[in-house]
């Protein structure tokens, strides 16, 4: 019986015995328990889980379904019946399961991605004048999000001056962004990996740092298919599609990313929870694999 007392003082693991069982009415479970004859300590086979007294476990599946489709939290919320508040603290339990299984899924690729496309998508925190940016890389021969992750930046453009006027200066959180974004990517691609990108300029030092045998490609910026999207671009051939058509489908399936919403983000964290959860729906379910239980 390959089961581990939780007790931290306690290393039994041969003095673990079965203890009974119990009906978990929430997901309409029978539960077994366990007893450890060394301390005395009583426990079931889910105390060490991320779920553990947790309720409403029924919403766990179908919620990931829901935020991955367009649906804001208390859409969720009305939808499956529960307060919204229950949706807020799911949220980053679903993504760090999310996050660990995104982990072992890009292990089954190391070294067997040759082509990665790399590009940045802007959005707001709450506010126009505080706006963020999504890292996102993914690999352009089986369209598979490699990685997104978001930083803070401070306001560009004719919002600067107003931005430093009402919130004050803003710390420029790109590098360290773009220093996840590679550390996650750069043990999963072949050395000599080929990489396209627009003319960002922080893009080269990364590449040169990370991967230093691979072959950069940068491509100028075209304009938007439609005007305020930047995303779909307005050419008869785009050697960026893979990302830019990755970013449309974030914008589409993640409330706090269209244009023009409702719902914005009021946390960075939980922005890049609903990432991790959106990245495993779409490689396990958008594209043509199946589903794995949560």
């Amino acid at each position: 019986m390959n089961r581990i007392c939780p007790y931290i003082n306690c290393a039994a693991p041969e003095k673990i015995i079965r203890d009974g069982t119990f009906w978990r009415k929430d997901d309409s479970k029978n539960i077994q328990r366990f007893r450890c004859k060394n301390c005395g300590t009583r426990f079931s086979s889910v105390t060490l889980s991320e779920f553990y007294r947790h309720k409403k476990r029924r919403i766990t599946a179908p919620l990931l379904k829901h935020l991955s489709s367009g649906m804001s939290i208390r859409r969720c919320a009305f939808v499956l019946n529960v307060n919204p508040k229950t949706i807020e603290r799911k949220i980053p339990i679903v993504a760090k399961i999310c996050r660990r299984k995104n982990e072992v899924e890009l292990k089954k690729f190391r070294s067997r991605v040759f082509n990665v496309q790399i590009d940045d998508l802007i959005t707001k925190e709450n506010s126009k004048l505080k706006p963020l940016s999504v890292s996102i890389a993914v690999d352009e021969d089986r369209r598979r999000i490699l990685g997104a992750e978001v930083s803070k930046i401070p306001a560009f453009g004719h919002l600067s001056k107003l931005a430093i006027k009402k919130y004050g200066k803003r710390k420029d959180e790109h590098f360290e962004g773009l220093t996840r974004l590679f550390k996650k990517v750069s043990p999963i691609v072949s050395p000599e990996v080929v990489i396209k990108s627009d003319e960002h300029q922080s893009y080269p030092g990364f590449i040169s740092s990370y991967l230093p045998r691979a072959r950069h490609l940068t491509f100028k910026s075209e304009r938007s298919c439609v005007a305020g999207q930047g995303e779909l671009k307005k050419v008869n051939f785009d050697p960026l599609f893979i990302v830019n058509h990755t970013c449309a489908l974030l914008r589409a399936n993640i409330n706090r990313l269209i244009r023009k919403t409702w719902c914005t983000t009021k946390d960075p964290k939980r922005l890049q929870d609903h990432l991790d959860i959106f990245i495993y729906f779409y490689n396990e379910k958008l594209l043509p694999h199946t589903l794995t239980p949560i």
